[in-house]
């Protein structure tokens, strides 16, 4: 043996020994102490009951849908449901940032166990990056329980803890639904935080959610009271402490009072549609058939079967597709099995259409270079391929002009139309993460008028909101449509950023995108 292997074998046994002893360290609380809980009967009473009432009288077991498409309205249904609940309120989601969104509606959290409503919020533990405190806080109340999804056991250094526990820190939890007084429920792409909700400096996410109240609800409540018992579930307690006093939710609401996206916000609050149909006691709802598909929490902890993945289940939900499906997904990276599937699409005369993010649009480049990796054979199989402009950002009534390069658009939508007939809303992406590493929920919706306003979409173009991406010699070109532009390179990129999208496309890192 040589010098240079025997340092390599002592130092793979040096780095084992770490690992074991920091397993052994730092090891989230055990669930034996742990005590479940299931959701509430629907309730009979209260503004949310009214203003749904006539739910009783739809015919059969029907389901009453309304897309949230605008952050304001998203946000303003997720506020007013929270400020009139009487009941119970199930949150989980996958991100809750500690923004100006995100301490309001933690402090409508916290007003609504004050009134004796039972909160319980599930979030995984990957997106609740400096908000222990206000967690911590929310515990202390009676009324709330709190659980963390997949916890990381170091509270200030997270990252350091894939160094020891890689594979169930690699395994998160996407869901996002949120479910007031078992009557009424939210579910979509939307996490919490300002960027969702059409708020602030950052990056503005295009982004769909759909309110739907009816025969979903207990579908919800159920899958909810699964997660919630799930071994992946920790009480949070154990793990972020004890609340220390004050009020970290108050003191962090206070921070942002005079920013001018506090008055705005609470304007668009005010006007939002939604709010005023819930508070005059009558929702206008479209009643249909819908069907929930989720993943089964266990995906949190390893590999399942294929035939329990979501992505199994949402295919035989939604049938044979005839004549087209055009599809939303901020993070497109089909792999193989992704790209036979479209290619078998497209050979059986099915139009294939699909919006992604473009290079300058996109937050996590590494997963662009997993889709431009497979672009080339999306076009050649013949998929109508679109790329969201970074200049998309809507511009809503009253906001005021964005400085420079503070008015970014990116795409977060997970939605999809089948045949004029099927629309999906939820949180899964078109990529080997949503499919075999993180749990994932939607809704399937029958409607002829939701799937058609879709389809509508891309039959006009994006309406300029988006590259056209097509072949042309061999060679991909970027079409702007609207100002009649071609582009040879990827749009609003740097030859730096090519190349790094290039170099990640080249490892083989394919399944964790």
């Amino acid at each position: 043996m040589t010098g240079a292997a025997a340092y390599l074998l002592v130092g793979l046994a040096f780095a084992i020994v770490c690992v074991v002893l920091a397993r052994r360290t730092f090891r989230t609380p055990p669930l034996s102490g742990r005590v479940n809980s299931t959701a509430l009967p629907p309730i009979g009473t209260g503004a949310i009951a009214r203003a749904i009432g006539h739910s009783a009288e739809a015919p059969g077991r029907l389901t009453g849908v309304r897309p949230l498409s605008t952050g304001t309205e998203a946000f303003a249904a997720r506020i007013t449901l929270a400020d009139a609940a009487v009941s119970s309120i199930d949150a989980q989601y996958y991100i809750w940032y500690a923004d100006l969104t995100g301490y309001m509606l933690l402090d409508a959290l916290r007003r609504a166990a004050d009134r004796g409503v039972r909160v319980r919020l599930l979030l995984d533990d990957l997106g609740t990056a400096g908000i222990d405190p206000e967690l911590a806080e929310l515990e202390a109340h009676p009324n709330v329980e709190v659980r963390l999804y997949n916890p990381f056991p170091l509270r200030r250094a997270k990252a350091l803890c894939y160094a020891f526990d890689f594979f169930r820190l690699n395994r998160r939890m996407h869901n996002k639904s949120f479910t007031v007084d078992g009557v009424v429920t939210i579910l979509g792409g939307r996490n919490v935080g300002d960027r969702y909700f059409d708020t602030g400096d950052d990056a503005l996410f295009v982004d769909l959610d759909v309110l739907a109240t009816g025969a979903i609800v207990p579908a919800v409540s159920e899958d909810f009271d699964r997660y919630w018992a799930c071994l992946s579930a920790h009480p949070a307690g154990p793990i972020i402490g004890t609340a220390t006093g004050g009020s970290p939710i108050a003191h962090g609401l206070a921070r942002f009072r005079d920013s001018p996206h506090f008055g705005d916000h609470l304007a668009g609050l005010n006007s939002a549609q939604l709010c005023a149909e819930i508070n005059n006691g009558r929702l206008e709802l479209e009643w249909t058939h819908a069907v929930l598909v989720s993943d089964d929490p266990v995906k949190g902890l390893g590999a399942v079967p294929l035939e329990d993945l979501l992505a199994t289940r949402l295919m035989q939900a939604v049938g044979r597709i005839e004549r087209r499906i055009d599809l939303v997904s901020p993070y497109l990276v089909p792999g193989k099995a992704g790209l036979d599937a479209f290619t078998t699409l497209t050979s059986r005369g099915v139009a294939v259409r699909a919006l992604t993010n473009s290079l300058e649009a996109t937050d996590v480049v590494a997963v662009h270079a997993g889709y431009v990796k497979r672009r080339r054979a999306m076009l050649r199989a013949g998929l109508g391929l679109f790329e969201l402009h970074a200049g998309a950002a809507p511009d809503r009534p009253g906001r005021k002009r964005r400085r420079m390069g503070l008015s970014k658009a990116s795409l977060h939508a997970k939605t999809f139309a089948v045949d004029d007939a099927r629309l999906f809303v939820g949180s899964f992406n078109f990529d080997p993460r949503s499919t075999t590493l993180n749990t994932e929920m939607g809704i399937l919706i029958e409607s002829p008028r939701l799937a058609g306003a879709l389809h509508a979409v891309f039959d006009m173009g994006l309406s300029g909101a988006a590259w056209q991406v097509g072949l042309r010699h061999g060679q991909v070109i970027w079409t702007d449509t609207a100002r009649q532009i071609v582009v040879t390179d990827e749009p609003g990129s740097t030859a730096l950023k090519r190349l790094a999208v290039r170099v990640v496309g080249w490892l083989p890192v394919e399944w964790l995108m």
